[in-house]
C-alpha cells in the first residue's frame, strides 16, 4: 500500500518504518522538522515537512500526493506540560490533527485511516479485577484532569470511524516502554533518585513493547476490520511498581520480559487502567 505516517520520528516511529518498508509498503512520512529528513529517508521512507496541525500547509504539502491508508501515530509528548490543559499539544493533535488528516486522506484518495488511540480512554480509575475488553464503554469520565485524555481519544475514534468513504480503525495501545519510550523517562528519574511510584505499587494496568505495538500497526493496516477499535497490550497486565523495577537496568532502557500481545487474532486485553 502508499501509506501516509505521522509520528515516524517518535517512539513507536522506527520499529513501525521499518516494518512497513520491510513488508513492501510505500511510505511517505509527515515531519515538521526538517532535520529529520535524512532519518527518514534512511528508513526507506519519503519525507514530507508540514505541521499536522496546520490544516491548509498540511494539504499543501500532500498536493499531488495518492494514498491508500494514512497511519496517524503523531503525539508531542516531548513538549507536554506538567500539567494536563485544554491546549495539551498531544491532544490538539488527536482532536484536530485527525481531523485535518481526515481532509488529508480524501484529498489523497486514501480510503483506510488507522489511528492511535490508548486504553485510558476507558477512564482514570480503579476497574477491579474485570477484564476490559473493546465492548466496555470507553471515553469515560470521571471528574479529573486526566478526563482530557480519555475525551481527546474518544474524539479522536469518533472522528475516524464517522469519516466518510474511509475504512477506520483505532488501537488502543497500552503504556508504551522500549527505547525513546517514556519508560526511558522513568529509567532516567530514578538513576537521579526520583520517587515514580506509589508506595503500594501501584493498580495493575497493560503496557506494550515499542516493536509489539508497531507489529500490530501493520497488521491492522494490512487486515483490521473497517470501524473497529483493538486494544493492543502484552498479555499480562502488572503494576506500576513491578513495570518500573524491569526498566531498572544497567543501561537505562527497559527489557522486554513478558508475553507480547498476540496481534494476529486481536484477542488483546487489558485489567484495571
Amino acid at each position: 500500500m502508499r501509506v501516509i505516517v505521522t509520528g515516524g520520528t517518535g517512539a513507536i516511529g522506527g520499529p513501525l518504518l521499518r516494518r512497513l518498508h520491510a513488508a513492501g509498503h510505500d511510505v511517505t512520512v509527515v515531519i515538521r522538522n526538517p532535520r529529520n529528513r535524512d532519518l527518514i529517508t534512511r528508513a526507506g521512507a519519503q519525507p514530507v515537512v508540514a505541521d499536522v496541525l496546520d490544516r491548509d500547509g498540511l494539504l499543501s504539502a500532500v498536493s499531488g500526493l495518492t494514498a491508500d491508508a494514512i497511519m496517524h501515530q503523531a503525539t508531542a509528548l516531548r513538549s507536554a506540560r506538567r500539567r494536563l490543559r485544554p491546549d495539551d499539544p498531544t491532544g490538539r493533535l488527536r482532536t484536530e490533527g485527525t481531523a485535518h488528516l481526515i481532509d488529508v486522506a480524501h484529498a489523497v484518495g486514501a480510503r483506510r485511516f488507522v489511528a492511535q488511540s490508548l486504553i485510558t480512554g476507558y477512564g482514570y480509575r480503579d476497574h477491579g479485577q474485570r477484564m476490559l475488553t473493546e465492548a466496555d464503554r470507553f471515553g469515560v469520565t470521571v471528574g479529573s484532569v486526566a478526563d482530557l485524555v480519555a475525551t481527546t481519544t474518544q474524539t479522536a475514534e469518533q472522528q475516524v470511524f464517522a469519516a466518510p468513504g474511509i475504512d477506520g480503525i483505532a488501537l488502543r495501545y497500552g503504556m508504551f516502554y522500549g527505547p525513546k519510550a517514556f519508560s526511558d523517562l522513568f529509567a532516567e528519574l530514578m538513576r537521579k533518585h526520583v520517587p515514580v511510584v506509589p508506595r503500594n505499587g501501584g493498580g495493575h494496568t497493560g503496557f506494550i513493547h515499542i516493536e509489539d505495538a508497531a507489529a500490530a500497526a501493520v497488521t491492522a493496516l494490512e487486515a483490521g476490520r473497517p470501524d473497529t477499535a483493538y486494544n493492543i497490550v502484552d498479555d499480562t497486565p502488572v503494576t506500576w511498581g513491578s513495570s518500573v523495577r524491569r526498566w531498572r537496568v544497567p543501561t537505562g532502557r527497559p527489557s522486554r520480559s513478558h508475553s507480547p500481545v498476540g496481534c494476529c487474532d486481536w484477542r488483546c486485553r487489558t485489567w484495571a487502567v
